[in-house]
């Protein structure tokens, strides 16, 4: 099974990426058949095949990286065979001091790797193949250039979906943990449910992670892409969502926290704790109105609501019981900070 799985993956790439590949690769082969007087041009399918990437920001990277490496390992092999040589212990020691370059030098891996392989070949085929060496960069340079062109003309992916869909979730979720926290100072709870409530908000962490993950594909799927400025306008208000969203996931972690720390069962009948819960729901429907998006037909539909806010003109609060005070003073600074970040008055 370790084996098996070492070897496979879970999902398959996507077909597109797979077509690309494979036109790329076709592409890279004839051209520099003809371009070229190489009858077997593998340097630049292999440029074409490894420099193909799920988007076109990626696959320029990777074009760069390959084209560096090689360039690199032809100059480091004609220079070290051109004053020693071309035995197998030249070859050897240019391999090593290959190495030694692109880890002094702090080479992305490709790179690192391009260089000594590159190196390598110049010297061990170089010569018997006269031209071997500015041929491998020409093929080089063919094969990552069509990879780019195929890669930006075929469809090039955007990932403008998933995020939405991750920051529309999350945004969510901490709404309905406000809703949970108001109904839990409603109504008396045991150590279980509070536990429950507890292990709920701290799931909004990793969904924190992905949606901000989500946001970062996104933004690179969309560099370099020719319908960017189509879809630019999508990925800004996925970007002003997210940057709410740490805010008040802390704040709902935090009110969690409180609730299961200090909690009481006479909370419910303080006057301040029901107006509290009142405004906490507020709070959460609105922060449902913000992640709403045009298209989006994950959320759940609901009650037509007034255009303007829910939330409403600051609470007025009653001196709580001692033992509350404390409760209640942390909900009401939580609170504060959660209607700044929905309406936008940050401070």
């Amino acid at each position: 099974m370790k084996l098996t799985s070492a070897l496979r993956i879970s999902t398959r790439l996507p077909v597109l990426q797979v077509v690309k590949m494979a036109v790329a690769v076709a592409l890279a082969w004839i051209v520099s058949q003809l371009l070229l007087p190489n009858e077997l041009p593998i340097f630049a399918a292999i440029a074409a095949l490894l420099v193909v990437q799920p988007s076109v920001n990626q696959t320029l990277g990777r074009a760069i990286e390959r084209t560096a490496g090689v360039i690199g390992g032809v100059i480091i092999a004609s220079t070290i065979g051109f004053f020693l040589g071309q035995s197998s212990w030249v070859v050897l020691g240019t391999i090593v001091v290959s190495i030694l370059v692109a880890w002094a030098l702090r080479l992305s891996p490709v790179s690192a790797s391009q260089i000594p392989i590159s190196a390598m070949l110049v010297l061990a085929l170089g010569a018997t193949t006269p031209g071997y060496a500015l041929d491998r960069i020409f093929e080089t340079f063919i094969g990552a250039g069509i990879a780019l062109i195929i890669n930006a003309l075929i469809v090039p992916p955007v990932l403008i979906a998933p995020a939405r869909d991750a920051v529309g979730l999350l945004a969510r979720e901490v709404a309905d943990t406000f809703v949970r926290i108001a109904q839990a100072l409603r109504a008396p709870q045991s150590p279980v449910d509070l536990m429950e409530l507890m292990i709920k908000a701290r799931l909004l962490r990793p969904m924190l992670v992905k949606a901000e993950k989500a946001i970062a594909q996104a933004e690179e799927s969309l560099m370099l892409n020719p319908r960017k400025a189509k879809l630019r306008l999508a990925l800004d208000a996925d970007h002003e969502m997210i940057g709410r969203l740490p805010t008040l996931v802390t704040r709902a972690i935090g009110m969690t926290r409180a609730l299961h720390d200090h909690y009481d069962a006479s909370l419910q009948f303080e006057p301040s704790v029901q107006a509290f819960s009142e405004e906490l729901a507020r709070a959460a429907h609105d922060l449902r109105l913000l992640a709403r998006t045009e298209g989006d037909f994950t959320v759940a539909p609901e009650p037509p609501a007034p255009e303007v806010l829910a939330l409403t003109a600051p609470l007025r609060i009653v001196t709580p019981h001692p033992d509350h005070w404390i409760l209640i003073g942390s909900l009401m600074e939580d609170l504060r900070r959660v209607r700044e970040e929905i309406v936008g008055d940050r401070a």
